[in-house]
Order: C-alpha cells, then structure tokens, then sequence
C-alpha cells in the first residue's frame, strides 16, 4: 500500500514528459528527470526511517501476533531496504511511458521476476550445505536484489537508450513544481482508493469468517480485472500527453474515445467468461463450501461490474497523460463521499451481506465513469 500510494509520481512525471516530447522541447526538463529520481529515492529512505522502528507495532496494528509478527517483522526489516530503490525504479519507468516506450519496462520487469522467482527458490529453501535456508528472510532478500538490479539496468537505459542522463543540477527546475503538484494529488486520490477498500474489508470482517474469505477472493479478481484492462488505459497515458503537447487537441477526443471503448470491450470479455466459469473460479481459490456460497452470492456483481469498471480505467489514463490531476482526485472524491460510503452505510442497515458491500462499489464506479465521460465530452470533444 506504500509503495501504491507513493509510486503515484510515475503517472505525474510520465504526463509531463510526453507532453514535453509532443512540443518537442524535451531539453527543458533534462534536469527534471534525475532531480525527481533523486527526490523519489529521498522519499523512499524516509519510508524507512519513519517505519523501521515501529515495525512490531505497525503489524500489531494488523493483530498479528506471535510467530506470525515475527515473520512480519522479520520480511519487513529487510524489505523495506527496497524503498529508495522501488521508488527511483517506478519514476524511471514513468519517464519510459512518457518516451512512448512501454517495452523497456516490460523487459526490465519480466528480467526482475525472473531473478526474484530464482532467488525465492534458492533463498526460502536452500540448497543443501551450500545455501543455508533463510525462510521468509530469504523471500525478502530476493525481492530487494530483484529491485536493486532491475533499478541498476533501468538507469542503463535511461542514459544509453533516452535524451536524458543522471547529471544533477542543484538549481530546481521550473517544472518540478508541477511534478509535485500532480503527485499530490494522485498520492491524496490513492489514499481514498485505499480507504475504500480498507471499508469494505472492515464490513466484509464483521460479516463472518466465511465473507471475509469470499470477499478476499472477489476482490483479488476486480483487482486483476483492473490491472488488465490498465494495459490499455496506460497506452492513452502515454499519446495522450504528447497530443496535447503537440497541440493535436482535436486528437484527444478520439484517442480517449477509442481506449475506452477498447477497454469496455476487454471488460466485457472478462465479465463474460468471469459468468461462464464461475464455479470453477471459486475451487479454484478455496474447497470451502460456506466460502463459495458466500462468493456465488457476489461474483455476478463483480462480471457485470466489468464493462462499467473499465470505462473508469480507461479515462483514468488518459487523464493522467493529459496532467488532469486535480480532476481525477475531485471525482474520487465525490465517488468515495457521495457514492461508496452512504450506498454502504445506507445499505447495511437493512441487511449485512457481502452483496451491500458490491452494490456499495458499483455506486463508486457508476459515479466515478459518469463524471469523467461527462467532464470529457463538454472539455475534449471537438466541435463540428
């Protein structure tokens, strides 16, 4: 959840660089890119700073105990070593995005998973005499030299493959402020996503051991929806901005068009075989007969949800790319205060059952895909 909320500077930094590339004046912000790595990585050792110490006490917060704390602490201990690096890493794959090249992240990515499932199985496990078995340590250690090496290779192709290099200039330039601006918005619009569901998980509990399982697994499905249609809405992240700086207006209008409705294709997909295999989604996760009720009672919300969820995903790319922040934390907002939470509450007092919690979420994107189509149509759409 850290690293979510404060990795919302690739989005902000990936927006100004596109729009820098469309006006074709990426020289300005040659000292921006290593001067927000650097601030990012700052940011990052202050994540470490602040928590280290509280470690037994943050995960007691979570009502971990006994030999379960110790591992919590233990993997937390060295895993958040990582921060600075995380951190530097996402904002160098946000100006990657903004160079119109998603590839590079990607090789980078896949060499990282690669490296962190090799080292799991050596680490966790050992090997004989040779290897000493390090348990949940040795699953932290891989996860910070995955990070380490996949932060090393990217700052490769920064200076080798891209206009930009690592020299820092003290003086800060004209546009970090911006870059600030728009993080902080994003940063306050991630937190909100986070209460969200922290609410939802918190009513979920109070309905059962059985719901909250249920609810565990629905909810682990909507993320993976989003996370899959995002793959579209990050290519309208990446043109849009570079339209805009390009002063290729007219050109948003399509382009954002054209991604959501990509994207609301993708989420029907999904919806579609979500309904068709729904008891075999279920055994896949669990063989509890109380679980699996309690998630055929919600799993069609979640395939119907699909295509109306993914007409917010798709904006919200686009919106990033085109610097509209301030917006985008505005209709979550409004979503979360006038959507989520008075649907839940309301909701819940006439009946608890995981279908509030669902209905609660469709209120959320209803509100959050209506008011970005609307703001879209009477802000981009070109007039005949």
């Amino acid at each position: 959840m850290m690293v979510w909320i404060l990795s919302q500077s690739l989005s902000a930094i990936s927006a100004i660089v596109s729009r820098r590339l469309g006006a074709n004046d990426i020289d300005s912000i040659k000292t921006l890119v290593p001067q927000a790595i650097v601030a990012n990585m700052f940011i990052g050792i202050g994540c470490i700073l602040l928590t280290l110490p509280f470690a037994d006490q943050i995960f007691n917060f979570y009502n971990a105990e006994g030999e379960v704390l110790e591992h919590c602490v233990d993997y937390y201990q060295i895993r958040a070593l990582g921060y600075p690096f995380t951190l530097g890493l996402l904002m160098l794959f946000g100006v990657f995005r903004g160079y119109q090249n998603t590839s590079w992240a990607m090789r980078i990515s896949l060499i990282g998973a690669g490296i962190n499932l090799a080292l799991d199985y050596l680490l966790i496990f050992g090997i004989g005499d040779s290897i000493p078995a390090l348990g949940v340590k040795g699953a932290a250690w891989a996860s910070f030299i995955a990070q380490v090496t996949m932060f090393a290779i990217s700052l490769w192709y920064l200076v080798k493959k891209t206009p930009f290099d690592l020299k820092l200039v003290l003086k800060i330039n004209p546009a970090f402020k911006w870059l600030a601006g728009m993080s902080f918005d994003l940063i306050i619009r991630t937190i909100l996503l986070n209460l969200t569901f922290y609410l939802a998980i918190r009513y979920a509990t109070g309905y059962g051991a059985a719901s909250i399982a249920a609810h565990t697994i629905a909810m682990n499905i909507w993320l993976f929806s989003s996370f899959f249609i995002d793959g579209y809405a990050l290519a309208g992240n990446a043109v849009a901005g570079k339209l805009l700086g390009a002063n290729a207006r007219e050109l948003v209008w399509p382009l954002g068009m054209k991604i959501v409705k990509i994207s609301i294709g993708v989420g029907a997909g999904l919806g579609a075989i979500y309904l068709l295999a729904q008891s075999f989604i279920g055994q896949i996760f669990t063989a509890d007969l109380d679980v699996l009720i309690a998630f055929h009672s919600i799993f069609w919300i979640v395939a119907l949800s699909q295509p109306l969820n993914a007409i917010a995903f798709g904006f919200d790319g686009v919106y990033k790319g085109l610097g509209e922040t301030k917006f985008l934390r505005n209709v979550l907002i409004a979503a979360t205060l006038a959507g989520f939470v008075p649907a839940l509450l309301l909701l819940n007092m006439y009946q608890e059952s995981l279908v509030v919690i669902w209905i609660a979420f469709l209120a959320w994107m209803l509100v959050r895909s209506g008011g970005l189509y609307i703001h879209f149509y009477k802000n981009y759409r070109a007039v005949d």
